[in-house]
């Protein structure tokens, strides 16, 4: 979302993403029939952090899509019409492209915002090369070549996508030779040149430095498409921290490490499109034109063909999977806390429900949080209304203020962590088994999950499966899970106290904004 700042220099691009003859209640500027009319819906394909993507069919013709439906309980204000309208805009504005997910149609109700996208159900890409079990620099240089010609699209036709990460990525079928698209543009913006944002948005692993100073342009994505190379070609993300904070600190200040393996045996080409892509100045940083330029990803002979080291994909498949099992233990954990860990959070869930209702309202964010000092705008306080909603209904009861306001530490606490193990092992044996974990994927709505590796990686005794000690040695080893969660803002967040850095933005006249 935009802060205020932001809006008094929209361009007029983004003026036309608002109709004003609109009613308010409305993100359509016209009636729609109604969706069941026209289609089926099936199965649930997946739940993102704004909606839910179901597979329908239409009726005239039997053909499957994905229908993402966006419950409008969750629009509070004009702004969040916008948002959607936006969305829905950027994505017809985007959808002759091949690498993008075409929109077929939407459709509202007084309930929902439905959008009527093109099915993908390939896999996400990474998931599709751990399945593949193996690959090459030159594979990796053709994934990669997609994801920048779809940036170089956005970025040529004044959208600037801001949340840029495999799972946005998703293989059209499952052929061998299927097109890789883009699918999500839930955070996306129109810009102008030299238009700079200041609002925090994007995923941890792939967030670009400036977007934590909280001043920034279209070179974040080319920075978010760079940790994503670096992953396809090692394994692991090349800034790793313990928590969310110690993953941006990592951001802002570590190095790139090409000394470990398989680094020594990567070509000197790609590590210096890495570089050129990680370029913490986002002056100095290529612009996606220049990286589809550079001679690894144009040149057949330059990005080898020989198999990367084993040990890469090991890695993959265990960032993948652990990612999706420490977000679904954490969601556990959260709802599960004994009172000690409570800590005084309660108090101060009752101090912001004013009406004793059980449910804290936006409005009572609002109040509550000028009450103890916080001057965050009003579209910063929604971002953190729409995190901590986890059921969407546009109130957060008590269990879901807890899981916002919760120190991490006290997640990885033993009697959090036997409550989680417990959930998983559903028959009580003691132990977690590849099908208990594959039911609870399925129950998150995560689809599809390669845990083999996985469980291999935890399961120290190699008897296939996982006991609570494997369990808490796996939550307790780095920070997986903080990889997968779009960030809308921070309650928190000022760089300068939590690091003692300094930050400067750089002169808004001189930045190079494609």
């Amino acid at each position: 979302m935009e802060s205020e700042s932001e809006k008094q220099k929209t361009p007029p691009s983004k003026e036309l993403t608002s109709t004003s003859s609109k009613p308010t209640n409305s993100v359509l500027p016209h009636q729609t029939p109604r969706l069941r009319d026209h289609y089926l819906i099936g199965r649930k394909l997946g739940q993102g952090q704004f909606g839910t993507t179901y597979l329908c069919t239409e009726k005239r013709t039997g053909l499957q899509y994905a229908c993402k439906s966006i419950p409008k309980r969750r629009l509070l204000c004009k702004e969040d019409y916008d948002d959607v309208w936006r969305e829905i805009q950027i994505m017809h504005h985007l959808s002759e492209h091949p690498n993008v997910v075409r929109i077929e149609g939407t459709y509202e109700d007084s309930v929902f915002v439905h959008l009527v996208m093109e099915l993908c159900e390939g896999g996400e890409l990474f998931d599709r090369i751990v399945a593949k079990g193996h690959y090459s620099e030159r594979q990796a240089a053709q994934l990669i070549k997609t994801i920048v010609e779809v940036v170089e699209a956005c970025h040529s036709l004044g959208v600037m996508h801001r949340d840029l990460k495999p799972e946005n990525f998703l293989f059209e079928n499952a052929d061998e030779d299927a097109k890789l698209k883009a699918i999500d543009f839930g955070l996306s913006v129109f810009y102008q040149p030299g238009q700079y944002f200041c609002d925090v948005v994007g995923s941890p692993y792939y967030v670009a430095p400036e977007v934590l100073c909280k001043h920034y342009g279209p070179e974040i994505d080319v920075w978010s498409a760079g940790i994503i190379l670096y992953i396809l070609l090692s394994g692991v993300p090349p800034f790793w921290g313990e928590t969310e904070m110690g993953v941006f600190r990592q951001i802002l200040r570590g190095k790139l490490d090409f000394n470990s393996e398989p680094w020594p045996s990567i070509s000197d080409s790609a590590k210096d499109l890495i570089r050129k892509m990680l370029d913490r100045n986002p002056i100095g940083r290529l612009t996606a034109h220049q990286v589809l330029c550079h001679p690894w990803i144009v040149d057949d002979t330059v990005a080898p063909d020989k198999p990367l080291d084993s040990a890469v994909l090991s890695r993959l498949k265990q960032f993948c999977a652990m990612n999706k099992l420490k977000k679904m233990a954490l969601r556990v954990i959260a709802e599960r806390l004994s009172e000690e860990e409570i800590g005084g959070l309660k108090e101060l869930f009752k101090m912001i429900d004013t009406d004793n209702s059980g449910t804290i309202t936006f409005e009572e964010l609002k109040v509550g949080l000028k009450r103890v000092g916080s001057e965050l705008m009003e579209s910063e306080i929604k971002s953190l209304m729409d995190a901590a909603d986890i059921d969407n209904s546009g109130t957060i009861d008590y269990g879901e203020f807890l899981a916002a306001t919760l120190h991490m530490d006290k997640m990885k606490r033993e009697e959090n962590l036997i409550a989680a193990f417990s959930y998983f092992d559903k028959d009580g044996s003691g132990f977690i088994t590849i099908d208990e974990l594959q039911q609870a994927c399925r129950d998150f709505g995560l689809g599809d999950v390669h845990l083999d590796e996985m469980i291999r990686e935890i399961d120290q005794d190699n008897d296939g499966r996982i006991d609570y000690g494997e369990f808490a040695a796996m939550m307790r080893k780095g920070e997986a899970g903080v990889g997968g969660r779009t960030l809308r803002g921070n309650l928190n967040f000022n760089l300068a106290d939590a690091f003692g850095v300094n930050i400067t933005p750089p002169d808004a006249t001189t930045s190079d904004t494609n």
